[in-house]
């Protein structure tokens, strides 16, 4: 929904996985509805904190590359796609990175897409990842995630695989993340409330990357 973005920092921490071509922890981060290229201001500070709690462990980060348009459905859809596989690669390719999924507003509709029960809904095309990967993800953290507008419960109620490993914040007053919006799209009054664009300042980011630190 904010439109700066910090260019994201490379961890000069050297550890054996690093050293072999993979990182310690390895965060996948979707940013918010008509926020430039990278994880936004949430997905910054989220990035940030747990680095800063990782305990010398290196932290590299995948911003999810898909359009984060006003095509609500379509733009997270391919989201979806984006994130689900880079996870599979990396599972592929570094199995002993441990990977935390994160996302804000849309950015947390495309982690609800690859980790929830596949149910299509209001236009969204679900791409849940295969089973085995959740033993490689460590933590799940969404914030101002409009699964609970949608379908009336958090994250946390429609993923079997990754629930115990989730943290889904909302806000009080958000109106993206509230129950009871229908299947309607979020309009800019709502995407650009105070609420909504509180994560950062209220510390709610770092409480999901505090979760997160503790996981991995």
């Amino acid at each position: 929904m904010v439109t700066s973005w910090t260019a994201l920092s490379v961890t000069a921490t050297i550890s054996p996985a690093l050293a072999a071509g993979c990182p310690d922890i390895e965060v996948v981060f979707a940013r918010a509805t008509t926020e430039p290229p990278g994880v936004g201001q949430v997905g910054q500070a989220f990035v940030d904190t747990l680095r800063s709690q990782a305990g010398g462990r290196s932290v590299a980060v995948y911003p999810v590359d898909y359009p984060a348009s006003e095509d609500f459905a379509s733009s997270a859809s391919v989201g979806a796609d984006n994130a689900r596989a880079h996870v599979q690669t990396t599972v592929t390719n570094c199995p002993n990175t441990r990977i935390v999924l994160g996302g804000y507003s849309q950015g947390a509709l495309t982690i609800d897409l690859i980790t929830a029960i596949p149910v299509s809904l209001a236009g969204f095309t679900p791409a849940p990842m295969p089973p085995d990967v959740a033993n490689h993800v460590a933590a799940v953290a969404v914030f101002g995630n409009p699964l609970d507008r949608y379908v009336g419960m958090p994250l946390t109620g429609v993923s079997p695989l990754y629930a115990d490993k989730t943290l889904d914040l909302c806000a009080a007053g958000d109106p993206i993340c509230s129950p009871g919006g229908g299947m309607s799209t979020p309009t800019r009054e709502e995407m650009f409330s105070d609420a909504h664009l509180s994560y950062v300042r209220s510390g709610m980011a770092s409480q999901g990357a505090t979760f997160a630190a503790g996981r991995v």
